[in-house]
């Protein structure tokens, strides 16, 4: 239970650091810069002056920032001349439609304004879901430093028409030789494609098709091939899991394209029972983060935990070796046959016969939470092809390569052979939406268009059929794909025209076209077909002794690469929002860093220390493997297994990104044979010292530990929430005329009547919340937040609105106990170290609590901030002389005080110092200018227009009609926004739902957002 636990962000936290301790105290202790006006601070000191002359000084200062907070830029608007039919001013649109880069899948809603996408959600009505890559990805669609404008030969401009002819002629010459082209292309997900692929082979028969992924899932593939004859993924509902048991399977983070929703599904405490996951794996993970109960082990021992599993559900005796955790695994093994079918085992191992392993251990338990015939689409990269071919181009065996947004000079760990091998073709043509260092060495480099300007079809798995549809014009000299291999191909049908035909007559079987295409799917029937299985026992036998023998050579430290929630695979390098945007287990934006156990860095000499800013430095490691090696700084982190190490990928890229972007180290090139695991590692301290922009030491919410609370799916069900003794979610207690009371039944304030209009609230569900991020993405889009870039981040000048705080947590004596035990201060956070090793996670979105009784309100001199009747607490921007009174005075540390103007700034180069990037911005909200306190508007903008709409429609405001960016892009329904004063609004219940509770409620701000007791299922096993 929350109160006998403490709650830590960081290791210097943990520690009792003096400068953690100080940070909390002097938050908001900086001084100002008066020098900029008054000249050499120190002669200022030195001088004698009058009162008079001090009230002037005094004065001036006021004065001016007064003035400076008054000042607003003039902007100019041009009406249409002639205003487009489907265009209203100042009223959104909203299309259905799908994102498929290769990487990132989903089905999506766009809004739009006046032409210009501002916004991604997810469609929901397609069981749509998104991440805070793709809502980051309608500000790449604007990325006018990297996206390709025109097509090129040679680095040479060209006509579309030139290059055809010359590349058709060039096709001809090859085929009528009978030389091989390969088409290199990502996973594309899409029927259409697939066809139009087909069709182009078919008309040159020298040509291959080979599907590079740049981050690999192909051992999966390559099992269910073995095992079922078709190289797809397996579906998993896990919304109908009893027992899931993960090895290394970040399935909340990228695995098989994330299964959050169902996950989340399957863990609803209201209906008294919830999934029990287990987590094995060497990284702490989003995945770990969330389970129930989390087993760390380096890689090579989950490989032999995985091979005594699959002996315990057996009976079989494969080869293995005994691992520190086979208690652990003997309870997953009866937890997962006491479930039977309703068990599930899943491994992140990218190797074809763990993923055997995993799959005969499901056949076993007749599992029927993973599912072999609704197959995902996603991932169809062949790592066997892809090595065949980087040989057979260095060898000069390989004429001509057409490449399709991939980058394999970046994400290739032997890129230099491939780069050997490009220069030898007699044909190399570069399709891509960006520019890249594999376009920039092809002859010929064609633009295609960003997914937001294209129409195509998506194939996800093999029920939903998605359509993607254009959304604004395109902004550059750009042709899709598909029409230029239909034109290649001697096909003169505009793509347009081919997909509706192919939709038509091969998907929609008699539906509408143009439903389908509102909607942005169409659900195809699919009968449920029995799949025969070609991979016998002893051929699974087989896997696991070869299984065993590679990881009993493990040896050195082991390497885990992995991808980070905000960066993925690295398409998106260049995307300020993304580079910004907070690791959720480690809080550390615009970088990647070698995670460490603690033991390991004590070991090696590594640390983290803090600044007296709250900045952390770091160590540099010199990482060797496979004869490659990177320098990389060490970020300690809690929960890392001891004797490996973890290192994310999609950093490191330079070429055609701004210099800010440029950040991190290229992780791809330790990435040999699309193997994320790495033995043989050797690490050396290296000199120098790393400057990370990390969070987790900053808003320290003034010290207090007592902001969470969690409880056991027994202690739900059995104990009374409120009970003074055992209960899970006590009020906090006062004392008030000698007897000790509720802290909500006293108050120093009169009550307002909230009975009248609407009254806002805001529910957050932490048992639903796992820290993917994709509300913070969705906050700054709405918002129009602004990027600081890692020098303002790393002294805690970061500005967004919307934050999620990532909690450590450990049982620990009180200090009593401590002294009864004779345990000196030492030993007791000797024994805190031990617990951190593998400490539970919390993750807590916090944002302005609006606040009925809010303290900011009552000492702002100027009036900026107050309450609206609504709920909310509303800024006035040209009110604000920016005193800072009011983050001072924030219990939660939510407010955000612009230093600078962020919008034309050189000093600032992203989005909002060019023209590209400014079609992003939200018409609906300002730019805010700087001198001013910003923060959480709880989306007034959005609200307003909810009922603006009504409104004018006649009629009173629906039934769960309210939303804002951050309840409308989650995925798992965490958060829930609506109206408390409407009953039927789902907000009004979870208001008074059992699990409900305030963030230091005994501070009796009474805030208008509620959170949810986090319940685990720690006793269902």
């Amino acid at each position: 239970m929350a109160s006998n636990k403490k709650y830590w962000q960081s290791v210097e936290e943990l520690k009792g650091s003096s400068i953690v301790e100080t940070l909390g105290k002097n938050e908001f202790v900086e001084e100002i810069p008066t020098d900029d006006f008054l000249g050499d601070k120190e002669t200022l000191e030195n001088s004698s002056t009058s009162r008079r002359d001090f009230l002037k000084y005094v004065g001036f200062t006021t004065a001016a920032a007064s003035l400076a907070a008054c000042e607003g830029p003039v902007r100019k608007a041009i009406p249409y001349v002639v205003k487009p039919d489907d265009v209203t001013i100042g009223v959104a649109d909203w299309y259905a439609t799908a994102m498929a880069d290769g990487y990132d899948f989903a089905n999506v809603l766009v809004k739009t304004r006046e032409g210009r996408p501002i916004q991604i959600m997810p469609n929901k009505e397609a069981n749509g879901t998104t991440s805070a890559r793709v809502q980051a990805a309608v500000l790449s669609l604007y990325d006018e430093k990297l996206r390709l404008k025109e097509p090129t030969k040679g680095g040479e401009t060209i006509s579309w028409a030139n290059a055809d002819k010359e590349i058709g002629a060039k096709l001809n010459e090859l085929k009528e030789a009978n030389k091989p082209v390969v088409l290199l292309t990502g996973t594309m997900a899409s029927p259409s494609i697939d066809k139009i692929v087909e069709e182009f082979v078919t008309a040159n028969p020298n040509v291959k098709h080979v599907v590079y992924d740049a981050v690999s899932e192909s051992g999966a593939a390559d099992a269910f091939m073995a095992m079922y004859g078709k190289r797809a993924l397996p579906n998993y509902h896990l919304q109908n899991a009893e027992t899931i048991i993960s090895f290394g399977a970040d399935f909340l983070g990228d695995f098989h394209g994330g299964l959050e929703k169902a996950f989340i599904d399957g863990r609803r405490p209201e209906n008294g029972k919830m999934s029990y996951h287990v987590q094995f794996e060497s990284n702490m993970s989003l995945t770990g983060a969330n389970s129930d109960k989390r087993v760390v082990l380096k890689p090579s021992d989950q490989v032999f935990a995985l091979l005594n599993l699959y002996n315990a559900i057996t009976g079989q005796g494969v080869t293995s070796k005994v691992t520190p955790v086979d208690a652990d695994v003997k309870a997953a093994a009866k937890a997962l046959k006491k479930a039977g079918s309703k068990g599930v085992v899943l491994t992140g191992l990218n190797d074809k016969n763990a993923q055997l392993i995993t799959l005969a251990i499901n056949k076993v338990l007749k599992s029927e939470i993973i599912d072999t015939n609704n197959t995902l689409n996603i991932r169809q990269g062949n790592d066997a092809e892809v090595a065949q071919l980087v040989s057979d181009m260095k060898a000069g065996k390989v004429a001509g390569l057409i490449s399709y947004n991939v980058d394999p000079i970046y994400s290739l760990s032997n890129s230099s052979d491939f780069s050997e091998g490009l220069k030898k073709l007699e044909l190399s043509v570069a399709l891509s939406t960006e520019n890249n260092e594999t376009v920039n060495a092809s002859n010929f480099a064609l633009p295609t268009p960003h997914f937001l300007e294209s129409w195509g079809d998506t194939q996800f798995d093999s029920v939903t059929y998605g359509l993607m549809q254009p959304t604004i014009q395109p902004l550059f000299n750009t042709r899709q794909v598909q029409d230029t291999l239909l034109g290649w191909s001697g096909n003169s049908t505009k793509y347009y025209d081919y997909l509706k035909a192919f939709a038509t007559s091969n998907v929609l079987g008699g539906s509408s076209w143009n439903t389908a295409l509102h909607n942005g799917f169409f659900k195809k029937d699919l009968p449920f077909s029995i799949i025969e299985e070609f991979e016998s026992n002893s051929t699974v036998s087989t896997a696991a002794s070869s299984l065993s023998s590679s990881a009993k050579k493990a040896s050195g430290f082991e390497l885990n690469l992995y991808t980070k929630t905000g960066l993925g695979d690295g398409k998106q390098a260049n995307n300020p929002w993304l580079q910004e945007f907070p690791d959720p287990i480690t809080r550390a934006s615009w970088d990647n860093y070698l995670t460490m156990s603690m033991a390991d860095a004590r070991e090696l000499g590594f640390s983290n220390p803090v600044k007296d800013n709250g900045a952390i430095d770091g160590d540099y490691a010199k990482v060797s493997v496979n004869g490659k090696e990177v320098v990389v700084p060490v970020m300690v982190q809690p929960g890392q297994a001891n004797g490996s190490v973890g290192l994310a990928l999609g950093f490191g890229k330079t070429f055609g990104l701004n210099k800010e972007m440029q950040v991190g180290v290229n992780a791809y090139t330790l990435y040999a044979n699309g193997n994320n695991i790495q033995y043989g590692v050797a690490i050396e301290k290296v000199s120098g010292t790393h400057q990370f922009a990390c969070t987790q030491v900053q808003k320290t919410i003034a010290g207090r530990h007592d902001i969470l609370k969690v409880a056991s799916l027994k202690e739900y069900n059995t104990v009374a929430p409120k009970d003074k003794k055992n209960g899970w979610n006590r009020p906090s207690m006062v004392s008030y005329d000698h007897q000790e009371v509720e802290a909500n039944t006293i108050d120093l304030w009169d009550e307002h009547n909230r009975e009248v209009g609407h009254h806002f609230n805001l529910s957050i569900d932490l048992t639903s919340c796992t820290g993917c991020g994709a509300c913070v993405v969705a906050c700054h889009a709405e918002n129009n937040v602004p990027v600081v870039g890692k020098k303002e981040v790393r002294v805690g000048r970061d500005m967004h609105w919307l934050r999620i705080d990532r909690y450590y947590s450990s049982e620990v004596e009180t200090r009593e106990d401590a002294k009864e035990l004779g345990l000196s201060r030492a030993d007791t956070y000797r024994a805190l170290e031990t617990e951190a090793e593998n400490p539970e996670v919390t993750f807590q979105p916090m944002m302005c609590q609006h606040c009925n009784h809010a303290p900011c309100e009552t000492v702002c001199p100027v009036a900026a901030t107050s309450h609206g009747r609504q709920g909310q607490n509303q800024m006035a921007y040209n009110r604000c002389v920016g005193t800072r009174y009011c983050a001072n005075n924030c219990p939660y540390r939510v407010r955000r005080f612009n230093w600078f103007s962020y919008s034309d700034n050189n000093e600032f180069d992203f989005n909002m110092n060019n023209q590209y990037g400014k079609m992003v911005l939200n018409p609906d909200v300002v730019v805010r200018s700087r001198g001013v306190m910003e923060k959480c508007s709880m989306c007034i903008q959005m609200t307003q227009a909810t009922i603006l709409k009504a409104k004018k429609e006649g009629r009173a405001v629906n039934t769960d009609e309210f939303e804002t960016a951050c309840s409308s892009a989650c995925t798992t329904g965490a958060m829930v926004f609506g109206d408390v004063n409407n009953k039927k609004d789902k907000v009004a219940a979870l208001a008074e739902d059992k699990r409900a509770y305030n963030v230091l409620d005994y501070l009796q701000t009474k805030p208008n957002v509620i959170y949810q007791v986090k319940v685990k299922n720690t006793n269902e096993a």
